[in-house]
């Protein structure tokens, strides 16, 4: 015996929308307008240089697909976690860690935040690992059974 047939699609009470998911591409050019890191100064009024892996770290940051959903409003919580992750690489400390892990999430900067925020990267088509072809594909593995005798 049959049930009732669901209900449209436009009609239904919950669709389970997401408003964080997006779909991002890897193969796209990086964003124009990227922001340089800020001049630092010390206590003592002399520049402060950046760490070469901090400024390795912003590059890559910028260069990402994530950068393309990242608004003006966060640039500043960026340059933030660039002053954490450049104290890191000086004194590397759990609690340095912890921190920049605790403010990487926020921007998707790590498989699991974005997993989260329902960010996937769209990959190009060469990039694409060979799928293994479904049992139906291939056939019925059935076939493959022999009477023994």
């Amino acid at each position: 015996m049959r049930g009732r047939t669901p209900k449209p699609q436009g009609l239904r009470q919950r669709r389970n929308k997401v408003a964080t998911s997006a779909q991002l591409s890897d193969t796209q050019k990086p964003r124009k307008g990227r922001p340089a890191l800020p001049i630092r100064l010390a206590d003592d009024g002399a520049v402060c240089v950046w760490n070469p892996m901090t400024i390795a770290w912003w590059n890559d940051v910028w260069r990402s697909p994530m950068a393309a959903e990242f608004v003006q409003a966060d640039v500043h919580g960026l340059y933030r976690l660039a002053i954490l992750v450049d104290r890191f690489w000086v004194y590397p400390t759990k609690d340095f860690a912890a921190e920049i892990r605790l403010q990487q999430a926020a921007y998707g900067l790590t498989p699991l935040d974005r997993r989260r925020l329902q960010w996937e990267i769209k990959r190009a088509e060469g990039d694409k690992a060979e799928q293994p072809t479904p049992a139906r594909a291939r056939g019925d593995p059935r076939r493959a059974l022999r009477a023994v005798k």
